[in-house]
């Protein structure tokens, strides 16, 4: 997915403050996802144990550290292992504590296997499991000095990546281990890119913009027969790779639409990247510019849910506002003759979050009907990986380019 239409600007400043060697301290506390400072914060260090640390994490206790960087992550790979393997609830003691909560029958209930939950618990459980996994794992935090120096044995440097993330250095500040090894990967995909298939070049994406390593979307823009090459709108062009794509394949004008400051930038030095600046104006707007065109590309957050951090914004789309708000603007932003192009996969539809004939019912309340419809299955891992919780939905995906036109 490359759209997003929600502001990811980080939470107003605020401080974490803790004891150490009998003083009280303070600094600014950073957190991309906007989760407040830590209450409770111990000192760690090279001494402490990967059970004393899972277990404080598991607490709520923040653990500041003090000893060497390359240990603090082996820690954290080692608490994270703990999360993994801890003894989860058998199907039998679950089905006797949903038991004891009915009134009793004739049947024993531990007798009585337990239910798969329904898609959409199944996958309200995934995102309650990941949300604890993310909070303990949090809990590992770093000092951070007034030039985004880690002061720690064998810290990388981490400068650059943290002025993209956050902008110019602000005073000392402390900051969770996960969210820098966050940043310093998200630093080396913005330098080395990601490579499109479909555009036959490499993309940029910045921290907190999703990158299109799910080339399978882009590929049906690719393949399907282009309406009009005057004009086209790209709604919600997140690191602008569909914008570029229309320009390639000869778009004489693209006015692709962001919301997010880190998206419009993003885009933008792609577009001058690859050397499409004369075709191509990023402007900043919610959904739709002004005025009409034959071709109005979107690809909106595909999963009904509320994101918890800034790359979220371009999986989430809470009550499908965005979908919803294109539905309802398209017709009225169509030339005659025009066409929408709807790229929308239909995992939403097998987690059970959204219906099929809901999506129907959207499209007919807009004036629209579909003129034809491409599919592509997704290539990647999870897909095919039947350890996943969440496999029986992703296996059965199809990712769908809805041609939609006035009805």
């Amino acid at each position: 997915m490359h759209s997003k239409t929600s502001s990811s600007t980080s939470a107003a400043p605020a401080l974490i403050e803790w004891e150490e060697q009998g003083e009280s301290h303070s600094a600014l506390w950073r957190s991309e996802s906007g989760i407040a400072p830590p209450k409770r914060v111990v000192i760690g260090d090279d001494q402490m144990t990967a059970d004393s640390a899972y277990r404080l994490a598991c607490e709520g206790t923040a653990i500041l550290w003090r000893g060497d960087f390359q240990n603090a992550r082996q820690l954290l790979q080692a608490v994270a292992r703990r999360i993994e393997t801890r003894p989860k609830k058998s199907a039998k003691a679950k089905a006797k504590q949903r038991s004891a909560k009915a009134d009793s029958s004739t049947e024993s209930p531990a007798d009585t296997p337990a239910a798969p939950p329904a898609p959409a618990e199944a996958f309200n459980l995934h995102r309650l499991a990941q949300s604890q996994r993310a909070r303990t794992l949090g809990m590992f935090l770093l000092p951070l000095d007034a030039e985004y120096a880690i002061t720690l044995r064998r810290a990388p440097v981490v400068k650059e990546a943290c002025e993209e993330a956050y902008g110019p250095a602000a005073g000392e500040s402390v900051v969770s281990l996960r969210e820098v090894l966050g940043l310093v990967g998200a630093h080396e995909w913005r330098k080395k890119g990601v490579d499109v298939e479909a555009l036959g070049a490499r993309i940029h994406p910045y921290y907190g913009v999703f990158s299109p390593v799910r080339g399978e979307y882009v590929k049906l823009v690719a393949d399907q027969p282009l309406p009009s090459k005057e004009l086209a709108f790209d709604i919600g062009t997140g690191t602008g790779v569909l914008a570029a794509l229309l320009a390639q394949r000869g778009v004489k004008r693209v006015l692709a639409t962001e919301i997010d400051p880190r998206a419009l930038a993003c885009a933008r030095e792609n577009i001058d990247l690859l050397g499409y600046s004369q075709q191509v104006k990023v402007l900043e707007a919610d959904l739709f510019p002004e005025g009409r065109a034959p071709l109005i590309v979107c690809n909106p957050p595909w999963l009904p849910a509320r994101p918890s951090s800034a790359i979220e914004h371009a999986i989430y789309d809470p009550e499908s506002r965005m979908l919803r708000g294109f539905l309802d603007g398209l017709a009225a932003h169509l030339t005659p003759g025009g066409e929408g192009w709807l790229i929308l996969s239909d995992l939403a539809e097998h987690l059970g979050l959204r219906t099929r004939a809901q999506f129907q019912e959207w499209v007919d309340r807009a004036g629209l009907k579909t003129d034809g419809r491409m599919d592509v299955r997704p290539h990647h891992p999870r897909a095919a990986d039947k350890t996943d919780p969440l496999y029986a939905a992703r296996s059965a995906e199809v990712t769908s380019l809805w041609r939609l036109v006035p009805a």
